[in-house]
């Protein structure tokens, strides 16, 4: 079954409900007394691989000598792109461009192995496998391989000159060039009252996960099937892209994803050279009968140089705005490191270059966006996904304009912000893949209002004198955003109640720490009036559910949790007709309540009106009762046929009291939300303190409140990370300096608020049958854009560029000296 559009409606059991409710998380005593499965607490009896990774960002391989470590004791193979190549087309061909868009000019990826030529720092080139990771580590520091070295591009003004190639084949470095826009923006500009540029940049970051990558294969020999482990967000991507590399049919390939330390987007990629490289030795070694078992865990360093960062921008914008701060033009051209290859195509632009939009509706828009390849690790989506850059341009431009003006920085944005009233709304803007860009609902001056409450927007001026007169620094910054959740195409979802009573749901979804167990289960047990407790979910595991998209995009309560919705209301209706049946009552005056199905009104458990759930799934199969009379009788049927015959199950009907649904939405659905920030930067040492943080968020109606603001927790911490502290840097010959946690900084609760404030907008979406909203990236968009504002408000120096560290702080402090010294007007002598 599959959902397109319906009513916004909470389920109705007869029970108290418990979607709304904070319950605490089921999974968490189990997670947090050492009981979860991970990727490393699998296969402890498998061989282990290791890579070796090029210390060269760009290089031609003219030689690998292999003989040294194919003599060490516990080696059992070492694996070049020749040894790949050999067994298989599909194994020598380039890693696939896994989401095509019209404004990618130049795909480029790389292979499993590296086959001519590496790009980046950490490319693998030749796999081993040994009896543990130590021996395996020894046998890669004995392989040779000799490189012609290449100049490298590194860094975005480098691969915009473009006097060096990252790929011989593209002489400019462009990997895709996405326009799009609205209205006349010349003309805008040219007869706006006022107009201003401003540059900006956003630095690489990386998410770092508690747990890095990691896979577990192994192959039976007898059955010819092939069962890995994955530490990823998208289980049944994985599994469809390895069946097709190794060519094996689909369900010959099974993949799990265990507990899962941490996403973030990094895990969302595939396949990963290393699921393809891992999964396929298991094969060869297990049909050799060395080992059926292969195991690679990502070190930390692996991490840096092998896995995938994001963020890193430079923008130019040009706005048109009249007296009162209306936005008449918004001219935006924005350059983006892609890295060296382009496997997850340009998402993160995508999210940047249309979503920078935000809750405001300027006269007139227009987009340039350049996606460009350097000799660095591949970018691809982290939490936010190309959001917090796109708020960054925006938030940094309302506030320009605010200054310019000399008005309130919340009243020029109460200027520009989509009324409630107009929503649905349609930005008469058709991106270049044919979609449209509607937002379904939202309430953002109820945003703003209850932001101006929970901040003291009001009291602040006083506070800042007091602040002043004390000899400390501090400021206020605000920012908002709209972020396009729940995308399809499709999730899907299996529930099933057993002769228990007990019930089960599966889902293609997978978790990474989101609490699905917990939400999915809300969900299922108030459509099917059972406890919380009775509910057991299944997530990413494709022997259980083997059609899936995967967890992204603040998608999975929308996707999934519409999909549990309407496939618990399948097996209710199900449920409720058997029981009719059995009880000589119209389906329609029945109700699931109390682990029953019961006559409306009436208490579960009642004789003559009321059937446990567990007997209904008896009834469901017609062989678990027809054996004789007395059988029958027991499962509580009113009236018993002398006949007894086993009656054809109906057309269109299955045994079992079970359902599979799926959910499509038309389109995203749109949360929004609105941040502030006040901060102290330190007089002398120029440290900065976030000592307030604020947020209003809108995800429509919430399943449960308490996991929704743990979302929100997390994202600020993390936010606050990419404004002050996360940034990879790379040197000019494209390595990287700061690839362990020594030099690659990241919060201490230290660092973040004691008490992060938090409110509510709530305006249900029309698009999904639950009314939701997505949550999961909500907390870090526009982190960075209000740290930027409220540092600039303390300092009275303008903030371009982040993240900023104190260092950089005490330069702007000095530079911005300097130049009110230089244009300082003389006295007359």
């Amino acid at each position: 079954m599959s959902v397109t559009k319906k009513a916004a409606t909470k389920p109705t059991t007869g029970s108290e409900p418990l979607f709304g409710k904070p319950l605490p998380r089921s999974e968490d005593t189990r997670l947090l007394s050492g009981k979860g499965k991970y990727l490393d607490d699998l296969g402890h009896d498998a061989l282990i691989a290791a890579f070796v990774r090029s210390p060269h960002a760009h290089a031609r391989i003219t030689g690998i000598d292999i003989d040294a470590a194919l003599g060490l004791p516990g080696i059992y193979a070492v694996y070049t792109y020749e040894d790949i190549a050999a067994d298989s087309p599909a194994m020598a061909e380039a890693l696939p461009l896994l989401i095509p868009h019209p404004a990618i000019i130049a795909p480029r990826n790389g292979f499993p192995l590296a086959k001519d030529e590496v790009n980046h720092v950490g490319e693998a080139i030749v796999m081993v496998v040994a009896r543990n990771r130590y021996v395996a580590e020894d046998a890669c520091a004995k392989i040779e391989i000799t490189y012609e070295i290449l100049d490298p591009v590194v860094g975005i003004d480098t691969a915009r000159r473009a006097d060096r190639r990252v790929h011989d084949d593209v002489p400019d470095n462009v990997a895709a060039h996405l326009q799009h826009g609205f209205g006349d923006v010349d003309a805008q500009l040219a007869s706006a009252p006022h107009r201003l540029t401003l540059n900006l940049e956003i630095e690489r970051s990386a998410s770092m996960p508690m747990e890095g990558k990691g896979v577990y294969a192994r192959w039976d020999n007898d059955e010819e099937t092939l069962t890995f482990w994955s530490s990823t967000q998208t289980s049944t991507s994985v599994r469809t892209a390895v069946a097709a590399r190794l060519g094996m049919a689909m369900n010959k390939v099974h993949c799990i994803a265990p507990d899962v330390g941490g996403g973030f987007g990094v895990k969302i990629m595939h396949p990963w050279p290393e699921e393809v490289m891992v999964t396929w030795a298991a094969r060869q070694l297990g049909k050799a009968g060395i080992s059926s078992e292969v195991k690679w865990v990502e070190d930390r360093r692996e991490h840096f140089i092998s896995s995938a960062h994001e963020r890193g921008q430079l923008q130019e914008v040009t706005v048109g705005f009249d007296d009162d701060g209306r936005l008449l033009a918004f001219d935006f051209t924005l350059w983006h490191d892609n890295g060296a290859y382009l496997p997850y195509g340009i998402i993160v632009v995508i999210n940047t270059a249309t979503q920078v939009l935000g809750p405001y509706k300027p006269v007139s828009f227009r987009v340039n966006a350049f996606s460009l390849y350097t000799n660095t690790v591949i970018v691809i989506p982290y939490r936010g996904a190309g959001r917090p850059q796109g708020v960054f341009a925006m938030e940094r431009s309302m506030d320009a304009i605010a200054k310019y003006l000399g008005k309130d920085v919340l009243e020029v944005r109460e200027k520009n912000i989509i009324r409630p009233e107009e929503m649905p709304y349609d930005f008469n803007l058709m991106f270049q893949d044919g979609r449209p860009l509607i937002y379904d609902t939202g309430n953002y001056q109820a945003g703003i209002d209850k932001l101006k409450a929970l901040i003291d927007w009001d009291g602040f001026p006083e506070y800042k004198k007091r602040a002043a007169a004390e000899g400390r620094r501090v400021g206020i910054g605000v920012g908002a955003y709209v972020e396009g959740t729940g995308p399809g195409p499709y999730e899907g979802a299996h529930v099933v109640i057993e002769t228990s009573g007990k019930v089960k749901g599966a889902t293609g979804l997978t978790t990474q720490g989101q609490g699905h167990q917990t939400t999915f289960a809300q969900i299922v047990a108030d459509d099917l009036g059972v406890e919380l407790s009775d509910v057991e979910i299944v997530t990413g595991d494709t022997r259980r559910f083997g059609y899936a998209v995967g967890t992204f995009a603040s998608r999975g309560a929308v996707m999934s949790g519409s999909a549990f919705h309407v496939a618990a209301q399948m097996v209710a209706e199900k449920a409720k007709k058997i029981a009719g049946e059995a009880l000589d009552l119209d389906p329609g005056q029945l109700e699931l309540r109390g682990g029953h199905v019961c006559k409306i009104g009436t208490k579960p458990g009642a004789p003559g009106t009321s059937i446990a759930l567990g007997i209904v799934a008896v009834l469901s199969n017609p062989l678990r009762y027809a054996f004789d009379k007395e059988s029958r009788l027991a499962t509580g049927f009113a009236k018993v046929s002398t006949d007894m015959s086993i009656p054809p199950i109906p057309e269109g009907e299955q045994p079992g009291l079970e359902a599979t649904g799926y959910y499509s939405p038309p389109r995203s659905t749109f949360a929004s939300g609105i941040h502030a920030a006040i901060v102290e930067t330190d007089p002398v040492t120029a440290e900065i303190h976030v000592e307030r943080y604020a947020v209003v968020h809108d995800c429509g109606n919430v399943i449960n409140p308490r996991i929704v603001e743990g979302q929100i927790h997390g994202g600020v911490a993390q936010g606050i990370g990419g404004a002050l502290y996360e940034r990879i840097v790379y040197d000019e010959h494209g390595q990287l300096l700061n690839a362990s946690f020594m030099d690659f900084l990241l919060p201490f609760v230290t660092e973040v608020p004691d008490s992060i404030e938090i409110d509510h907008t709530v305006t249900p979406s029309g698009l999904n049958p639950l009314g939701m909203k997505g949550a999961g990236e909500a907390g870090v968009i526009p982190t960075t854009a209000v740290i930027a504002a409220a540092i600039e408000d303390a300092e009275g120096i303008p903030i371009t560029s982040m993240p900023i560290s104190p260092s950089e702080l005490f330069e702007l402090r000095l530079a911005n000296s300097a130049e009110s010294n230089a244009v300082a007007p003389k006295e007359n002598t």
